[in-house]
């Protein structure tokens, strides 16, 4: 099965099934080497960004404990995706996503590293702001919400509401190796706080006193990227 059609089976179950709410598609660019990073609430925030997002080349990482999982082995090598041993410095996993970003295409990962099982945001690693770094490419904020009660509904026999915001582009200046460390956490904190802006209060969890998202909620938003 080709990527297209593996995007047209999906696209058709989604709006069949649920409420599909998209915005902020017009912030993805139509091509070139691009970071979608995104919050996790559920497996099925993988397939949802794949289908919203409408450019083939989308591929993201997966954890390889879901090898073990032949459907779920078959949908990621099926879209090129990219397995990661999150259990450990992946360097090899690192180095495939640099290559794909910098050969143009567009990378989706969650910079929790693991789906929330509060519903709320957990607090990220900083590897979102490594590849950013490495690629100079620009980074998507991208915000689900919905996904974490939708299986439930589903079985209840309701159509879930799904919600998928695309924010603008965040393009981090390249890091010094000074202040390296701290500069990966800033970034971090700066784009969890970008996503945690695009959700309800009840999903923006670990960051939702965060003094950076005040801002951006209050609309005084000051140029932390260049």
């Amino acid at each position: 099965m080709t990527r297209k059609v593996l995007r047209f089976v999906f696209l058709f179950l989604f709006k069949l099934l649920t409420r599909l709410e998209v915005s902020g598609l017009e912030n993805i660019p139509p091509s070139g080497g691009c970071i979608l990073a995104v919050n996790h609430l559920s497996r099925l925030d993988a397939p949802l960004i794949y289908v919203v997002v409408n450019r083939l080349d989308i591929t993201g990482l997966a954890a390889d404990k879901y090898k073990d999982q032949p459907f779920f082995r078959w949908i990621v090598n099926t879209v090129g995706g990219i397995w990661i041993n999150r259990e450990e410095a992946d360097f090899r996993a690192l180095r495939a996503a640099i290559d794909y970003i910098q050969k143009g295409g567009i990378l989706g990962i969650a910079p929790e590293g693991t789906r929330s099982t509060t519903g709320g945001l957990i607090l990220a690693k900083t590897g979102v702001a490594y590849l950013a770094d490495r690629t100079q490419a620009p980074v998507i904020p991208t915000a689900i919400s919905g996904t974490e009660h939708a299986v439930k509904q589903l079985f209840s026999l309701r159509k879930p509401h799904l919600h998928v915001q695309f924010g603008k582009a965040l393009h981090f200046p390249p890091l010094i190796r000074q202040n390296r460390t701290q500069a990966l956490q800033q970034n971090t904190e700066e784009l969890m706080c970008q996503i945690a802006s695009l959700l309800p209060p009840t999903n923006q969890g670990v960051y939702s006193n965060h003094p950076r998202l005040k801002e951006l909620l209050a609309g005084t938003q000051v140029e932390m990227v260049g």
